[in-house]
C-alpha cells in the first residue's frame, strides 16, 4: 500500500503545496497544511478507489486547509515570495525587475480576491483543473464554479487595473 501511496500522491505535491499557499498566504502554513493532508490522504488511502488522483488529492488538502484556518483563526493576508534577481546587463535588468513587480502585483491582486475565488482562479488557472475537477474538489455545483471564475478574473482585473491608475 506505501508504494501505491506513493505512485498516486507524490507526483501532486507541487499542486498540494501551491493550493495550500494561495489559501493560507504562507508557505510555512501551506507547508504545515500539506504534511497533514498528506497524512490523512495515507490514514484514508484504502478509500480511494481510483480515477482522478489530482482532484482526490487537492479535495484533502482544500478542506486540511479550511480546517487549519478555522483552528487557527488566521489573517488571510498573503506573503509574496521574493524572486532572485538576475546577474545581467542593465536593459535586461530592468526588463526583469518590470516582470518582477507586475508578477508582484498579480500575486498581491490574487492575495487580496475572497478566499472563494482566490481557490476557483488557483485551481483552475494555475493548477489547470477542469470545472468539472474544481467542482470536485471544492464540492459546489459546477455552475457555482463557473460563476466564481468569472466573479473571481472580473474582479482581478478591476483591481489590476485601479492600481494601474492609481500608480500612473
Amino acid at each position: 500500500m506505501h508504494s501505491q501511496f506513493e505512485q498516486v500522491a507524490l507526483p501532486h505535491m507541487d499542486a498540494a503545496f501551491n493550493l495550500a499557499y494561495w489559501l493560507t498566504g504562507d508557505s510555512q502554513d501551506a507547508e504545515d497544511v500539506v504534511q497533514e493532508a498528506y497524512l490523512r490522504a495515507f490514514k484514508f488511502f484504502d478509500s480511494y478507489h481510483g480515477g482522478n488522483s489530482h482532484a482526490w488529492l487537492l479535495s484533502i488538502v482544500r478542506n486540511t486547509t479550511y480546517t487549519w484556518m478555522r483552528q487557527n483563526r488566521m489573517n488571510m493576508g498573503a506573503e509574496l515570495l521574493e524572486d532572485e534577481l538576475p546577474d545581467t546587463n542593465l536593459v535586461s535588468l530592468e526588463s526583469s525587475y518590470l516582470q518582477k513587480a507586475d508578477f508582484q502585483r498579480l500575486r498581491e491582486a490574487i492575495a487580496a480576491l475572497p478566499v472563494e475565488y482566490r481557490e476557483v482562479i488557483v485551481l483552475h488557472d494555475l493548477e489547470g483543473l477542469a470545472y468539472k475537477e474544481i467542482a470536485s474538489v471544492a464540492n459546489i455545483p459546477l455552475g457555482t464554479v463557473m460563476s466564481r471564475l468569472s466573479r473571481a478574473r472580473d474582479r482581478l482585473q478591476k483591481s489590476l487595473i485601479d492600481r494601474q491608475e492609481r500608480e500612473a
